[in-house]
């Protein structure tokens, strides 16, 4: 472990695990955090609620498609329903830097209400706090949320060989938007964020019956860090092909011209699925009725062939390791 937080200890790969595990687990001990989901799964007076909580420091505050609220509701809200519960309360603290524009401000909040509505969720707690000049840059935003579970048993440690995987949307959306904006690299067309509530679709899939093994949002550390951390979790190994995995062609392009690997971009409105074989179709029928769901993908499954291990396919016949995310990832993507 370094000695200093580098930025790569916030960036969603091996340095993140590092951090998580050598020195957060070590003191935070208890079964329930070490399970390692998105969301703690606890019972309270027989009924089982989703926790969480997150804090969001993205730059620019303002992108294509979003902003820095829209994205604190829409990324506490993914992770609540990644464990299979109905999104119900949030709290929401705002950290404000002196002098931020009020407009700003109410342009943001007015985001996060819109955002809120999709689900049905509430704010119904929350603090701020304005600091001097520097003490922050331009605003944070931190949010914690509460779920009531209405499906049992979504976990990573879940797969097993012959499952599918199946991604709800194109990857990488998000990360190649902000580092586009950032950078102020010109594109021939407008890419926006993915950034975006995932309840409606979720809900849908149980509604039906789907045979649901594990979900997870791909946001920090993209799509190879969950099939990765899946991978190690449940002692699998994880077979994709890359033809399948839709990628937009503003984010291969910003990927081969700054040498980034798309599977790596973070996401904020893109889950990976992990499902029961022969459920694939019907799933896939139901999320393309839905906006932030209808480019879903069947792009791999399960098998035992490199325990821990994610292989990818290529388009040519070769196949290689896709390895968890290493280094600084995009800084301030959310």
């Amino acid at each position: 472990m370094s000695k200093k937080i580098l930025l790569s200890h916030g960036g969603g790969g091996e340095e993140t695990q590092s951090l998580i595990k050598e020195l957060f687990f070590k003191h935070f001990d208890n079964e329930i955090l070490l399970r390692m989901e998105d969301a703690a799964s606890l019972v309270m007076e027989s009924k089982r609620i989703a926790f969480t909580t997150d804090s969001f420091t993205v730059t620019p505050l303002f992108f294509n498609g979003g902003n820095i609220g829209k994205l604190a509701i829409a990324g506490t809200v993914n992770d609540l329903v990644m464990m299979g519960a109905k999104p119900r309360y949030l709290t929401c603290s705002f950290m404000i830097e002196e002098g931020f524009l009020y407009s700003d401000l109410e342009k943001i909040v007015l985001a996060m209400r819109d955002e809120m509505a999709k689900s049905g969720v509430k704010i119904v707690a929350g603090d701020t706090k304005v600091v001097p000049k520097g003490g922050v840059d331009g605003l944070f935003i931190n949010t914690s949320g509460i779920g009531e579970i209405v499906y049992e048993g979504i976990s990573a440690h879940n797969l097993q060989e012959g499952h599918a995987i199946l991604v709800s949307n194109e990857v990488g959306n998000h990360g190649a938007c902000i580092l586009a904006k950032r950078e102020d690299i010109e594109l021939e067309s407008e890419l926006k964020t993915d950034c975006a509530s995932l309840w409606e679709p979720v809900k849908a899939l149980i509604e039906a019956g789907i045979k649901i093994k594990a979900l997870r949002d791909a946001t920090r550390g993209g799509l190879s860090a969950v099939l990765n951390e899946w991978a190690e979790t449940s002692g699998v190994c994880i077979e994709v092909f890359e033809e399948k995995i839709p990628v937009a062609n503003e984010v291969k392009g910003v990927c081969e011209l700054l040498g980034f690997e798309p599977y790596e971009f973070a996401n904020e409105g893109t889950m990976v699925l992990c499902l029961e074989a022969g459920e694939e179709e019907k799933a896939l029928a139901i999320l393309r009725q839905f906006d932030e769901t209808k480019k879903a993908a069947l792009i791999g499954s399960v098998s035992t062939k490199y325990v821990n291990k994610v292989v990818l396919s290529t388009p040519w016949g070769s196949k290689r390791f896709l390895e968890p995310p290493k280094g600084e990832l995009l800084p301030r993507i959310c």
